[in-house]
């Protein structure tokens, strides 16, 4: 079984970071290994919430794993707290790819929204994060984060033309694959728009929008972006299976009378990446044993 290691804090409450990624990546069929920077009693959107920084356990436990020689196949970062953090996730890639030199690198530079950073971020950790993300394979930004990178004006609608440019310039950055999310070409149509530097290629994925804000949806995104990957999905079948089960999530939420307005009905939805996970593995057996397709 493939592993994957992810990077972010644990809200005790709240489906999202972690406790959204380690299910998710689960029931896609792989291990998921968790490197918790911060533990929150929930996530910051409540009244009031705990907060522990995990950042002088990092260190300790990277250390070990290498003592260990830990093989991971994939390393997802997702929100960092610190300029500190990001260099220490600078560091645990060195020591995975020189481990396994084939591991995918994917950072969600989670660290800002609806215009503006996260509060406790400024322009100084935004840098940081883009030296961070010059050392990935993808980069699944959003729109904001996309703008804070490339030091542009922010603004909600773009042409197609536009979203080119956005994508080509945050490759150019370092990374070769890039997943920019809260893409919509369509009038009631969110996704989100790949590319392929390699390939000078672009391909755009959206499905229903929903009219209202949930947390920790981008979290969701990724975690699925990154087990289908793991488990040999090409980008864009990752991405399009991602916006399939977030709008899936957002229904089943709508649907129940008892939801909680602070995240998601995810686990209501996980089937459809178990079902993902089973097709994966027939496909795999069906061409070890000599064949060349699923009918």
């Amino acid at each position: 079984m493939k592993r994957i290691i992810t990077v972010q804090d644990i809200s005790c409450v709240g489906r999202c970071s972690l406790t959204a990624a380690l299910p998710v990546i689960s029931a896609l069929g792989v291990e998921c290994a968790v490197l918790p920077t911060a533990v929150l009693s929930n996530h910051t959107a409540f009244s009031g919430f705990t907060f522990h920084d995990l950042t002088g356990e990092l260190s300790p436990i990277m250390a070990e794993w290498k003592r260990q020689k830990f093989r991971f196949d994939a390393l997802y970062s997702g929100y960092l707290g610190s300029k500190e953090q990001i260099a220490l996730v600078s560091a645990l890639i060195d020591d995975i790819r020189a481990e396994n030199p084939s591991a995918h690198i994917i950072i969600d530079p989670a660290m800002a929204d609806f215009g503006k950073l996260y509060t406790g971020f400024d322009d100084s950790f935004a840098r940081a994060m883009t030296g961070l993300c010059a050392k990935a394979d993808i980069i699944l930004p959003n729109l904001t984060e996309a703008s804070c990178m490339l030091g542009i004006p922010y603004k909600e609608q773009h042409t197609e033309a536009e979203l080119h440019d956005i994508l080509r310039r945050l490759s150019a950055l370092g990374s070769p694959q890039t997943v920019l999310t809260g893409v919509s070409l369509h009038e009631g149509k969110l996704g989100a728009m790949v590319y392929d530097r390699e390939r000078d290629s672009f391909y755009t994925y959206e499905n229903d929008r929903v009219e209202r804000q949930f947390h920790g949806t981008g979290d969701l995104f990724s975690s699925v972006v990154t087990g289908a990957l793991v488990r040999g999905m090409t980008l864009e079948d990752s991405v399009k299976l991602a916006v399939d089960f977030v709008l899936a999530a957002l229904r089943a939420t709508m649907e129940d009378p008892d939801a909680h307005w602070y995240g998601v009905n995810f686990e209501a939805v996980l089937g459809m990446l178990c079902h993902a996970s089973h097709d994966l593995h027939e496909t795999h057996r069906y061409i070890a044993e000599g064949g060349s397709s699923l009918a």
